[in-house]
């Protein structure tokens, strides 16, 4: 069976990220997509940071109600920064029955070429990615990055490469809400209502513990 890993910061968590995987959970017939709360993420602002623990709560808030939908907190108890391809290591062995996919935004994989031994990560995993509101739409195969390329070859759409591992990278559209946790944290600095772009339970977290302020 298929599981998503759609790892990230999370804050906070907003409706963005659930309509997102939720439609590829339905999109790619998943088992399950288990939400990844970054502890110390490697390209992130740390100063506009609430905490690992906080983050993890609100996860679990946003997440309630959805018996397909579930945390792991590998990268919040794991010492060090957060590099995605020691969690997909860690994934892989906790889920050996699974095939493992990696969900992602289209800004994100734009950038992969400057994660962490980003060429050995395709060959862990199946990867997902996902348009995003505010990205530059481009071509799906332009936005493979240039040095690994050649070890991409296209399977019947554009939409969909097999790696020379074998594993598929493959793209999707997602419906564009234009949501981000930037705003929602500006909004609560500027004193208003994040009412409809989180869910309830998150708004009233970040409100009973003064976050983002």
């Amino acid at each position: 069976m298929y599981i998503g890993i759609f790892g990230g910061t999370f804050n906070p968590v907003h409706l963005g990220h659930l309509r997102t995987a939720l439609e590829v959970l339905e999109r790619f017939r998943m088992k399950q997509i288990l939400f990844v709360p970054s502890s110390i993420p490697p390209h992130k602002n740390k100063h506009e940071m609430a905490s690992a623990i906080h983050r993890l709560k609100m996860v679990n808030l946003a997440l309630t109600g959805n018996p397909k939908f579930g945390v792991s907190e590998t990268e919040i108890h794991r010492r060090g920064k957060s590099y995605s391809i020691d969690t997909i290591k860690i994934l892989k062995k906790e889920f050996p029955e699974d095939k493992l996919a990696f969900i992602m935004g289209l800004d994100a994989f734009l950038e992969i070429n400057t994660w962490h031994k980003y060429k050995e990560l395709f060959n862990e995993c199946d990867f997902i990615v996902h348009s995003r509101a505010g990205v530059a739409k481009v071509g799906w195969q332009q936005s493979i990055p240039a040095e690994i390329k050649a070890n991409f070859k296209k399977k019947g759409t554009a939409k969909e490469f097999t790696h020379t591992s074998g594993n598929k990278l493959l793209f999707t559209e997602v419906t564009s809400l234009g949501i981000s946790a930037s705003y929602i944290r500006e909004m609560v600095r500027e004193g208003y209502s994040i009412r409809y772009l989180t869910p309830r339970r998150v708004m009233e977290y970040i409100h009973e513990n003064n976050l983002y302020k």
